[in-house]
């Protein structure tokens, strides 16, 4: 079936599309353009969301690369840094049509940065081996990008082709179909009350979950919620036990990096480093070198465990490094690094530091889950009518560890391809996406809740303003049915079949009082970059007592958006952390100096640690 086809027959369909990130807004826009009604919830402002915050790039071997550069490479490249744990298909599908979606993106006003020639700017970085980067405003790819896609959205909801919900906390999916067995709608909180809305399939385009650790680039919004909603409707989920960990994110006091919200996070580009940036120890060494060939320009989960190690060695597991980026303003010239990278050079002076003449405080930081939710090269979960893509999909493609600027293109890539399953069906997708670009006017839909007053955000940032209920008189407009929805039943769904943590370890005193600090603390110190079994077990332990003891995690009808995310944090905690005991050999961005093999690449994909609630662990 094709978008045509879509646009030619007798009704649309609905995909309820969550979250605001580039796979969300892409995948929205290329569903409403195909003729399919759209609804967008997301939990806060459309800009929320770590799209926004991304500064590295996007890649991609463009029809003229670099001198040198082939997508045969970026494959190579991508595997490399994958640990061999790469789904070697799925990977190829990411760098081949990578072109396909990046030209896309200029379809809805994305400006890439151009060199003086004219030609698209290519920016090198660690583990690529060519220059194949795109930029957007030098260091502000994802706010540049994000931008771009939020007007277009704005623009459609305002035609009544796409609508937007914002504020709106996800908290459960809804079962129905024959056997009660397919997501048929989402059920979320706004406004103080719980709602539902209806949809044929739902894509979760949610994002991951940095908020697990204290040091995380990831904005606040980052709580695990659609991996949660997937696990909790039966969905399989594998490789939660790879969380990358950016290597250089500027460090706050200690007071900012305790802070709960962590709402201001500073990440230093890989980019810079790809400038030639390098990385000295507390005593002025530059320790890299010793710790792999490619020093500073290493993979991200060996920079990172290099540098945790280093502080061991030193005796400052805790401590932090420094990143020398004057030697960039030495060799290219005074005023280089302002210009390259003017987001950078603006926040890092507000922290106090000039880095053209000051080294920069750096330690690693929760960045990007490479393990999520199961899904084949059309975004499809192991449930049907749920989709995934981007961070909270597991498609294989990042493998052990992700390749720097391979996460927007996932998101581009597996979003567009989920909405070929979308509007496919169940007969499954056939093929490429051609957009269609006249809407359909669809059925009007009888509103159940005139009364609601559902809102949208309509700008960046800042508080929803109220939609009018009726878009029959926009062009191609549609009304939205939003039902409200009853205290839902409490369900068990926490670990149902999945073996006990067996006897305790640590007490429930022991565990302390839950709070969002205590959990990212105890995930940072026993379940971060550096791993044992025994650091891992009483992780376990400690999150069980939380679980039994303290969180009422049974409670869905709980109207505090706070309550939900904690459950959904506290979820995501206990399934990384048993995929992590499972996982006896370090692997990529899953390190254990307890390993039971040597730190090498596992050669067959197939070793693949999967999970759902429906089976217990699953060695595929």
């Amino acid at each position: 079936m094709t978008a045509a086809s879509v646009a030619q027959g007798p009704a649309p369909k609905r995909l309820i599309v969550v979250g605001s990130g580039i796979a969300g807004l892409y995948s929205a826009l290329l569903a409403a353009e195909a003729g399919a009604e759209v609804v967008l919830l997301t939990k806060g402002a459309l800009a929320d969301s770590n799209t926004y915050y991304a500064q590295g790039g996007i890649s991609g071997v463009l029809d003229e690369p670099a001198p040198g550069d082939t997508v045969a490479a970026h494959i190579a490249d991508t595997l490399k840094a994958g640990a061999g744990h790469c789904n070697e298909e799925a990977v190829q599908v990411l760098c081949t049509e990578a072109r396909l979606d990046i030209a896309g993106l200029g379809r809805f006003g994305v400006q890439f940065d151009l060199d003086d020639d004219g030609d698209p700017a290519l920016g090198l970085e660690a583990a690529h081996s060519a220059p194949r980067i795109l930029h957007a405003g030098g260091d502000a790819t994802g706010a540049g990008v994000a931008a771009a896609l939020i007007r277009t959205v704005l623009d459609f909801q305002a035609a009544g082709r796409i609508h937007v919900i914002g504020h709106a906390q996800v908290t459960s999916l809804s079962l129905g179909g024959p056997q009660g067995g397919r997501v048929v709608g989402a059920n979320f909180l706004h406004d103080g009350r719980h709602l539902g809305v209806h949809g044929d399939s739902v894509l979760l385009a949610t994002g991951g979950a940095g908020q697990l650790f204290a040091q995380t680039t990831n904005p606040a919004v980052a709580t695990a919620d659609g991996l949660a909603l997937a696990w909790r409707v039966g969905a399989a989920v594998a490789d939660l036990e790879f969380f990358q960990f950016h290597p250089t994110c500027m460090v706050l006091p200690a007071e900012a990096r305790e802070a709960e919200g962590n709402n201001d996070p500073l990440l230093i580009s890989e980019a810079v480093r790809g400038e030639g940036a390098i990385l000295l120890d507390a005593n002025g060494h530059r320790f890299m070198p010793a710790y792999h060939p490619d020093a500073e320009l290493a993979p991200r989960d060996v920079v990172s465990r290099s540098i945790a190690l280093h502080l061991t060695k030193l005796g400052d597991p805790n401590g932090h490094v420094f990143l020398d980026a004057t030697v960039i303003e030495e060799s290219r010239g005074k005023g280089f690094l302002d210009k390259r990278f003017p987001t950078l050079s603006k926040r890092t002076r507000q922290a106090g530091v000039d880095w053209t003449r000051e080294l920069v405080p750096v330690a690693p930081a929760a960045h990007y889950w490479m393990g999520g939710v199961v899904t084949d090269l059309y975004g499809r979960t192991s449930v049907p009518g749920l989709l995934a893509a981007g961070e909270v999909a597991c498609t294989g493609v990042q493998g052990a560890n992700r390749l720097a600027s391979n996460s927007l293109l996932e998101g581009l890539v597996f979003g567009r391809r989920a909405v070929e399953a979308f509007l496919d069906g169940d007969r499954g997708a056939t093929g490429p996406l051609a957009p269609v670009l006249a809407p359909r006017t669809g059925d009007r839909l009888a509103s159940s809740a005139a009364d609601t007053g559902p809102h949208a955000t309509t700008a960046l940032s800042g508080p929803p303003v109220p939609l009018e209920e009726d878009w029959s008189t926009s062009p191609g407009g549609w009304a939205l049915a939003l039902d409200p929805v009853p205290a839902p039943v409490p369900v068990s769904w926490e670990f149902e079949s999945l073996p006990g943590p067996g006897a305790r370890e640590v007490s429930f005193a022991k565990a302390g009082v839950f709070s969002r600090g205590a959990l990212r603390r105890l995930m940072t110190a026993k379940a971060g970059v550096l791993r044992t079994g025994g650091l891992l077990r009483e992780a376990g332990t400690g999150l069980a007592a939380w679980a039994e003891d303290v969180l009422p995690l049974n409670v869905p009808d709980s109207l505090d958006v706070r309550e939900h995310e904690d459950s959904n944090l506290l979820l995501a905690a206990q399934l990384l952390v048993h995929a992590a005991q499972e996982r006896r050999e370090s692997l990529g961005a899953h390190y254990r100096s307890d390993s039971v093999t040597e730190p090498a690449a596992v050669d067959d994909f197939d070793k693949r640690y999967t999970m759902s609630r429906k089976a217990s662990l699953v060695h595929d």
